[in-house]
C-alpha cells in the first residue's frame, strides 16, 4: 500500500521514540516464554478476516479508551500489530504517553506475520 507523505512522516518521527521487534524476534520471546500480550490494533473488519492466535482485539480507534480496562497493568509488555507496522507504531506511541512501559511494535504487522506462517485463527 503507497502512503500518504503526511502519514509517513508521522509513523517515521513516532518510530524514533518506540521500540519495535520483527516476527523472529517475537518468536524467541514466545519460545522463551515471556509474558505478554499480543494485541491486534486493526479495524475490526480485518480482525474478522483473520488474525494472530491468541490476539487481544483493541483496535486503534478505541485503544486508549479501553486498554486500562483490558490492561491495566502499566508494565505489561504489550506487543502491537497492524497491517504492515505503520499503526502500531503510533498506537506504541500513544501507550508510551499514558504510562505503558513495554509497548512495542510488531514490525511487518499482518503481513509480516502471515508470510512467517505464524498462527492464525479466524
Amino acid at each position: 500500500m503507497k502512503h500518504n507523505p503526511g502519514f509517513l512522516a508521522l509513523v517515521n518521527g513516532a518510530r524514533a521514540r518506540v521500540q519495535e521487534m520483527d516476527v523472529e524476534a517475537y518468536r524467541a520471546l514466545q519460545a522463551a516464554g515471556e509474558a505478554h500480550v499480543l494485541v491486534d490494533v486493526r479495524e475490526e473488519s480485518e480482525w474478522n478476516v483473520g488474525h494472530a492466535a491468541g490476539a487481544l482485539h483493541l483496535g486503534k480507534g478505541i485503544i486508549e479508551r479501553d486498554i486500562e480496562t483490558k490492561v491495566p497493568d502499566t508494565a505489561t509488555k504489550l506487543v502491537l500489530y497492524c497491517g504492515g507496522g505503520y499503526r502500531s507504531v503510533l498506537v506504541a506511541e500513544a501507550l508510551q504517553k499514558m504510562g505503558y512501559t513495554a509497548a512495542i511494535s510488531l514490525a511487518g504487522g499482518w503481513w509480516a506475520w502471515n508470510e512467517a506462517g505464524m498462527p492464525v485463527e479466524k
